[in-house]
Order: structure tokens, then sequence, then C-alpha cells
């Protein structure tokens, strides 16, 4: 077998955040293929013997991680496996360990898909790197999962917390009551203990023996309505919550409404002095109205071109960072923080924005409403075939008053094509629409001047679009 014919056949592909793909597709030969082409692609920049791995809850993402260390095994690399983890926590830990790592995760995305997130030495792989994995050229034989033992280390959920508990100390959370929505996500096992170590009390709720594919940048009904019971019921100071594998944030204050990511990273990076941002066009426009740093470069909805951002703002400023919508948060830089080290994690984590606005003084509520009051929203229509959304941004970016006009917005004052097509209206409002990545969906993004007008600008571009209007 060979590595570039079984990846181009296999129907797995690279979206915003690694290669996704339905799970019956994640064959065992393209597992060995991907982890096997993965190492061949950065042999030559890094010396390594030994490679990572570590899993979400999905029921498949055991026997992907057991196809790939077969794969890698036939090329003489041992592998560390780290068991059920976040992805920020073996990236982390192989970071320090001067180790590439692969994260068996579908993140998000529907329960039918998985996926694989490759990370070198130095980082998460960037755009380029992508496609060196996907020409690497190498034949491979065979593969013999019989003899593929993948005994757990805990070492990974160790140097996470760690990296924390380090951070802070065991009375900063003191007095706090924390809610841990605990669901099937890869952190679950770690927050609870985490947050206690740092003084909180802590609830947990929500666990869950089947894999919920959560959204943070699409929360659903049920989900808001959980946390404002549960915050009610326990009388909680924050709720915190993760997607599938940990990268990504869910915070709600004492009033029970989940924090949008990019303002939570925006309170974050605040709070950190960040000089100079790097966050995607999806984000919300407070962040250069808030004054708070010397540079934000605007980019390509996906970690890897955030994450390519740093590199040019890492030669000016001593202290980067960026974030997703979905509140993701990478930091760039090494610095100090509470007369602490801080290490760079060029990767999403979820933990620190959480922990950082759990320690500032005021509740979150009354944090916002210091910042520019621009709201966010966004959703997505869901089996919306991929090369339909990208035939309907065509056609409006041909002529973008349509869409505008359609839902009362009126004239057009700027158009961005950085990813699809995001467009200002003269009232200030913004509506953006982009194909998703990972799966088969059309993501719709809004702004606004109240959350309910972003709410009802998505319902509205919806609307039209299944109405088949536009």
């Amino acid at each position: 077998m060979n590595t570039k014919s079984v990846i181009q056949t296999s129907g797995i592909a690279f979206g915003t955040s690694g290669a996704r793909g339905l799970v019956v597709d994640f064959a065992p030969e393209v597992c060995a293929a991907f982890s096997i082409a993965f190492a061949q692609s950065i042999k030559n920049e890094f010396a390594f013997n030994t490679m990572a791995i570590a899993i979400d809850n999905r029921p498949s993402s055991f026997d992907i991680a057991k196809a790939c260390a077969a794969g890698l095994k036939q090329l003489n690399i041992d592998v560390v496996y780290y068991g059920v983890v976040p992805t920020p926590a073996l990236a982390y830990t192989a970071m320090q360990d001067n180790m590439p790592c692969i994260m068996v995760t579908g993140s998000h995305i529907p329960f039918d898909r998985n996926g694989l997130k490759f990370y070198r030495p130095d980082g998460e792989i960037t755009k380029q790197d992508e496609q060196a994995i996907l020409t690497a050229d190498f034949d491979f034989t065979d593969l013999n999962l019989a003899y593929i033992s993948l005994p757990t280390s805990d070492k990974a959920k160790s140097a996470y917390t760690a990296r924390y508990t380090n951070l802070f100390n065991e009375v900063t959370l003191a007095g706090k009551r924390v809610g841990i929505y605990e669901h099937s996500s890869a952190g679950r096992d770690i927050y609870k203990l985490l947050f206690e170590q740092l003084g909180a009390e802590v609830i947990c709720l929500g666990r869950s023996d089947e894999f919920i594919p959560i959204d943070t940048e699409a929360v659903s009904d049920e989900d808001k309505q959980r946390a404002k019971e549960w915050v009610s019921e326990y009388c909680l100071d924050m709720l915190f919550s993760t997607d599938g594998d940990g990268d990504r944030p869910l915070v709600a204050g004492e009033d029970g409404e989940w924090l949008r990511g990019d303002i939570l990273g925006l309170l974050c990076s605040q709070a950190l002095s960040i000089e100079a941002l790097a966050t995607p066009v999806s984000c919300n426009t407070a962040i250069e109205l808030s004054g708070s740093f010397k540079t934000v470069t605007r980019t390509k909805i996906g970690s890897p071109y955030v994450i390519e951002a740093f590199a040019e703002l890492n030669k000016t400023y001593a202290r980067v960072a960026g974030f997703e919508a979905n509140g993701g948060y990478l930091l760039a830089s090494d610095f100090e923080f509470n007369g602490k080290a801080l290490k760079a994690l060029p990767t999403r984590d979820a933990v620190l924005p959480a922990l950082i606005v759990a320690t500032m003084g005021d509740s979150i509520a009354s944090l916002q409403k210091g910042l520019p009051q621009r709201f966010t929203a966004s959703d997505r229509l869901k089996d919306f075939a991929t090369e339909k959304s990208k035939v309907l941004i065509v056609e409006l970016s041909e002529n973008p008053n349509v869409l505008l006009e359609s839902i009362g917005l009126g004239k057009v004052k700027s158009v961005c094509k950085t990813d699809g097509l995001r467009l200002t209206a003269e009232t200030g409002d913004i509506v953006h629409l982009r194909p998703s990545g990972n799966a088969p969906e059309l993501r719709c993004y809004a702004e606004s001047k109240s959350e309910q007008t972003a709410l009802n600008l998505i319902k509205s571009v919806f609307s039209q679009i299944q109405s088949r209007k536009l």
C-alpha cells in the first residue's frame, strides 16, 4: 500500500482544523497512512523516535488510535498513549517533551464522524504541513493490529493540570461555586480536580455515557435552558464546559447565559495584557473597538490560519495570542503572569480563558458590560452540501445587496471575502456566510447592536435560503 494513494481515495479531508470524515471511512489502512505520512513529512525537520497519541470519548476513537500506532510501528516509532484527555493536554505535554503527537477526535462534529489532529514538536501543524501530509509518498505493508498494545500513561493529565495549578494557588477560587457540565468531554475527569485544587467548590453536572457533539458556536436550546436551571439551582458563580475534545470552552456566569467565545477571548486577552492578537474574521468587532491591543490581525477561520499569523506578530511583540469565535484560546508567547511563567500553547485551549475570567474580581455579566456593546450570533444549516454552499456564496458575491435587502438591512457598506462572504451593511450590522470546513453545513454569523437582532438576522438569512428566495 502507498500513503498517497490510500489517503487520496479515503474520503477523509482536511477541514478548518484536522482531517475529518465519516467513521466508516477511517479504515485501519487509512489511519495508518495518515500517521505514516505525518511522520515522514516532518522527519527532515525534527529528530524523534516516539510519538504521543490521545483520544476523545467517541466509541470509534480507540480503534483509530490503534491503527495509527500500527502504522507508526512500521517506521519503528514508539507510541506513548495518554488515553482520553483534552487536545490541549496532549499538545502541551508533547511540546514539553519535544515530540510530535496525534489526537483522535471529531471535536464537535456529528456522531457518525471522527478525525485526526496533528502536532509537530513545536505545535499545531499549518496548512502547508497539511499539504505535505497529503503528498507524502511512502509504501507500507499490511497491518497487524493484534500485536498493538496501548497502555495508558497519566502524564498528560498531570502535566496539563500542573500548568494551571502552578499559575495560581490553592485559594485563588476560594468561595466560588463552579459547575462543570461534563457530558462526554474528553477533559471531564480533569476539570473537577483542577478547579478544586484552586479552591472552588465544584458541582459536576450532566455526565453522559453517550457521545454528545456539542458545538460552542451553536449551543442548543436545551443546553441554554440547562445552564439557566443549573446556575439557579446550585447558586453557581460560573458554569464551565467544553466541546468534545476540550479545546473550545463554554462559560456562563451567575445569570446562566453562555458567554460568546470571542467575548471570552477578548476578556482573557485584556487580563493577560496581550499586545498583538490574531483572530478570524468571524470574531466580534468589539476587539478593535476596545482599543486594548497594539495590533489585530484578521485571518481565515481555523486555528492553522491563526497560527500562521503568529510568526509575523512574534517578530515585533512580546505578548502574542489569538482566539476564535468558538472560544478556543491560542497562546503564542512565553511570558510571566501572576509572577509565574506561562508557557506558550499555540493550539486551542478551553481552560486558560475560563480560569482567567473566573479569577477576575467582577462578575462575568459586569465584565461584559465594560466592553463595546457589539453582539454576535452564529448557527448552521445542517445537511447543506458544501458544493451547494459554495455556489450560493458565488452567486451572492456577484450582487451582495440582494442578501441584505432581502432581510431588511438595505445597502452594503463593505464586502470581505477573506473566508466566505462577510457583508457589512450601512446600518453597521454584519452578516457572514461560509461553508463548514468539517461537515456538510452552511455556517452563518451575524453581528449587531443587540443579541436578539443578531439572532433574528441569522433566522432571516436561513429563511430566505430555505425558501429558495436566494
